[in-house]
């Protein structure tokens, strides 16, 4: 039978493999193996946090590697180091291979999403500024930094910035980079299994705690009153804060009042809409970067005509580049344009508000002016919140701006329906389908 060592190492081996450096880095790594007793691994975790994460994350998988290094170790048994153990093993006769607990627990980070490849304009560069100050900064600055914009406009992006360059300069700081969501399910989860303890202290102990996409724990009280605490105390503590959002901590609705201020008290960095020429900055940094030689005058009409966002910009260019590839056709605006019809058919077309709530005006059978009226019956309420949604969604005016074009209505109403359509269509398939049906209708 294989020693205890020779399993784990070969348990790490397919780990890596299955899940990537980085998680295992922050996962993995820091587990060390004990004894193989009765067909059991016994093994070691720092904290609680990461036996419990662990186990419920990479149990099943940690069970079939050791299975599949000796077929007589049939389970898995994960305990908590405690210091009388780890001072032990340090005085043992034979010492164990040193194991280095991570300095980051969270979501894992991108390595591509770095200061060096972000592109910077105009629209994000007092963003970018700011997010480099706090990365370089030994203690906390701008606490908490802020940073808000539209989808797909670079907000992850600086934040995994921010994470990798501190793990460089100071790797010994822990980060807790997540998003709102993961921080919400890690919180219910503790109330669930009641070790809010555990949970609490976990976020506390971080130097840089950071939270993408906040808006997603609005109207979510119980989250936002543990997330409140855990921000005080890391303020408190002269601790770096660092959260997204797509609005202001003014804009955000169903955020507590006490919340929305704390977030204001740092700094508040925008990202503005793309322009032309970091676009253009943009999809010549990715290009240089390619196999495929891509012609200026490709990248100039991609910019032109793909201005919604970074996402679909680069997600438009691998089609090239993919295609170019795949079928070794020569690269011209002529190809590109084939490749690209389906997005360049919606940016060539100038989709307006009126036009949105004259075809959900139809397909319910009501009147435009029901639509823009202050009823509030259901048969009346349920279109105008897809109208709302739907513009939104299919033209690229403000909440403020959609909000005017149905009679005058507050910007806070529009954000509401488009949040209550967004989840509405996630558990009710005949609203899905409708909500689908018309988008089609609008994009063609």
């Amino acid at each position: 039978m294989r020693t205890y060592k020779d399993i784990w190492h070969a348990v790490e081996d397919g780990l890596r493999t299955e899940y990537g450096e980085t998680i295992f880095r922050s996962w993995i790594k820091p587990l060390v193996p004990k004894r193989v007793e009765d067909g059991v691994l016994f093994i070691e975790a720092p904290t609680t946090f990461l036996r419990d994460w662990v186990l419920n994350n990479y149990g099943d998988s940690i069970r079939k590697h050791c299975s599949k290094a000796d077929a007589a170790v049939m389970d898995i048994a994960i305990d908590v180091s405690t210091k009388d153990s780890v001072e032990a093993e340090s005085h043992s006769s034979v010492a164990e291979p040193e194991k280095d607990v991570s300095s980051y627990f969270g979501a894992p980070l991108d390595p591509k999403l770095t200061f060096d490849n972000f592109v910077v304009g105009k629209p994000n560069e007092f963003a970018y500024a700011a997010a480099q100050r706090v990365a370089e900064s030994q203690s906390a600055t701008y606490n908490p930094l802020f940073l808000y914009g539209g989808v797909g406009l670079g907000k992850t992006h600086l934040m995994h910035a921010i994470a990798w360059s501190i793990k460089e300069r100071f790797p010994k700081k822990n980060i807790a980079y997540m998003s709102a969501e993961k921080f919400m399910y890690q919180f219910i989860k503790s109330v669930r299994y009641r070790n809010t303890v555990a949970f609490k202290e976990q976020f506390r102990a971080v130097d840089v705690l950071m939270i993408d996409d906040i808006q997603f724990i609005c109207g979510k009280d119980s989250t936002q009153e543990e997330f409140f605490h855990t921000f005080n105390a890391l303020i408190d503590n002269n601790r770096q804060v660092v959260v997204s959002a797509d609005q202001s901590p003014s804009d955000l609705d169903d955020m507590e009042e006490r919340l929305k201020s704390r977030l204001g008290w740092g700094l508040v960095a925008d990202i503005h809409p793309t322009t032309y020429e970091l676009r253009l900055g943009i999809l010549q940094a990715k290009a240089a970067s390619s196999a495929v030689k891509i012609p200026d005058k490709v990248l100039e009409f991609v910019a032109h005509k793909v201005s919604t966002n970074i996402r679909e910009l680069e997600g438009a260019l691998n089609r090239i580049i993919a295609t170019a590839t795949l079928i070794g056709r020569e690269v011209t605006i002529d190809s590109a344009r084939e490749v690209l019809a389906d997005l360049l058919r919606v940016a060539d077309r100038v989709l307006t508000v009126d036009e949105i709530q004259q075809k959900v005006a139809a397909h319910y059978g009501i009147l435009i002016s029901d639509i823009m009226s202050a009823r509030r019956t259901k048969t009346i309420t349920v279109p105008r919140q897809v109208a709302m949604y739907l513009s939104k969604k299919l033209t690229r005016l403000s909440l403020p701006d959609i909000g005017r074009s149905f009679g005058g209505k507050d910007h806070t109403t529009v954000l509401h329906a488009c949040r209550k359509i967004e989840s509405e269509i996630t558990t009710n398939a005949k609203l899905a389908d409708e909500v689908r049906l018309l988008t089609k209708i609008l994009s063609k």
